[in-house]
C-alpha cells in the first residue's frame, strides 16, 4: 500500500512549541493523510490568547490546501492537545465532504452535506448558505477608458464593473462607494496591499 505524506508546517505564534505538543499534532495530522494526495499541504499554528475563560486560551489553527482549494479550521481548549483533537476532528469531517463533492457534481446533484460541512466549522446554517457560490458568470471584456466603464456600469445599474483599462492594459474593478462616488481596484499579483480611505 502506498503511503502519502502531507507536507505539514507546524509553528508557534510568539511561543516555543513543546516537543510533546509538536509530536502530538504531527501524529494527529497523519489521520488526514489517508484522505489526501501528495499535492496537499497543511499549515498548523499554535498560539496562546488571553481570554476570560482560561479553558479556551490554547488555540490551534489548521489551514489545509486540497486540490488547490483552502480548507481552514480553528479550535480552542485548555491545552494544545485538546484543541488539536477538536480541530482535526472537524477537518476530517470537512475533508470527507470535500472529497465527496466532485462525485456529487458528477451525478448531477448538489451534495446534501454542504450545510453540515460549514456547521462543523462552527458556522450556523444561515452563514453557510450566505457563503455558497450559487452562480458563475463568464463574459468577454474589452479594453475601455475609466469614463466609459463608469457609463457602462451606470447603464447596467450595477454597483461594480470589471473591465480592462485601456491606458494600463490591466484588469480593474470599478465600484460605487457608500458616499456615491467611485473607487477603482487595480489587482497586482504579488504586489503590496494598500488601504483606501
Amino acid at each position: 500500500m502506498e503511503v502519502t505524506f502531507v507536507r505539514t508546517t507546524i509553528r508557534g505564534k510568539n511561543l516555543t512549541i513543546a516537543e510533546t505538543d509538536r509530536e502530538y499534532v504531527e501524529r494527529k495530522m497523519r489521520r488526514l493523510e489517508r484522505m489526501l494526495d501528495d499535492r496537499s499541504e497543511s499549515d498548523v499554528e499554535l498560539r496562546l490568547e488571553r481570554r476570560s475563560n482560561e479553558d479556551d486560551s490554547h488555540v490551534v489553527e489548521v489551514m489545509l490546501t486540497i486540490d488547490g482549494q483552502p480548507l481552514r479550521g480553528t479550535a480552542s481548549a485548555s491545552t494544545f492537545k485538546a484543541a488539536a483533537d477538536d480541530v482535526i476532528d472537524k477537518l476530517e469531517r470537512r475533508t470527507v465532504e470535500h472529497r465527496k463533492r466532485p462525485r456529487d457534481r458528477a451525478r448531477g446533484g448538489q451534495s446534501h452535506h454542504a450545510a453540515p460541512t460549514a456547521a462543523a466549522a462552527g458556522e450556523d446554517d444561515d452563514t453557510a448558505a450566505e457563503r455558497l457560490i450559487v452562480k458563475v458568470k463568464r463574459f468577454a471584456i474589452e479594453p475601455m477608458f475609466e469614463e466609459d466603464a463608469v457609463s457602462q456600469m451606470e447603464e447596467l445599474g450595477h454597483t461594480f464593473f470589471i473591465f480592462v483599462n485601456a491606458e494600463t492594459e490591466r484588469v480593474a474593478v470599478l465600484y460605487r462607494r457608500r458616499d456615491g462616488r467611485y473607487g477603482l481596484i487595480e489587482p497586482a499579483v504579488g504586489g503590496s496591499y494598500t488601504r483606501g480611505d
